[in-house]
């Protein structure tokens, strides 16, 4: 799908507060708010846009500790495995395959080092996975 200026604008401004109106958004880039709503709901139809959410601060429901964890496996969890053994572990709050070294990277939050290291136990006993790497988060730039 080729996206014009006009939809560029409107998905930057869903990008920035995904609860702005369409009547604001349409003030942005020169449409009214029904127009505006046509277009954001052919970007949905054609999947541009996948879904609306909200950014969460971690740090104010008591999610203290981030950390990126390397998955290193012995070939035989493939990535399908991997998405639904992720799925029972709500602290992964994103997960991703990749080349290199790693077969995996996962995103990790927990209340503290205790809850980290839990976790990490929990990765660990998978079957496939050989060992596991993590750097802990110290701030966002």
């Amino acid at each position: 799908m080729r996206l014009d200026d006009i939809d560029q604008q409107i998905i930057a401004s869903l990008m920035q507060d995904s609860r702005r109106s369409y009547a604001a958004i349409g003030n942005r880039v020169g449409l009214s708010a029904p127009a505006v709503k046509r277009r954001v709901d052919v970007l949905q139809q054609t999947g541009a846009i996948k879904r609306f959410t909200a950014e969460i601060d971690e740090s104010v429901l008591g999610w203290n500790i981030q950390a990126f964890v390397e998955l290193h496996c012995d070939g035989g969890l493939s990535p399908s495995m991997m998405r639904t053994m992720v799925a029972d572990i709500p602290e992964v709050t994103a997960a991703y395959t990749v080349t290199g070294e790693a077969d995996g990277i996962f995103l990790i939050r927990a209340e503290n080092t205790t809850h980290l290291e839990d976790v990490m136990v929990r990765i660990r006993e998978w079957k496939g996975v050989n060992h596991t790497r993590s750097s802990v988060i110290l701030s966002h730039l």
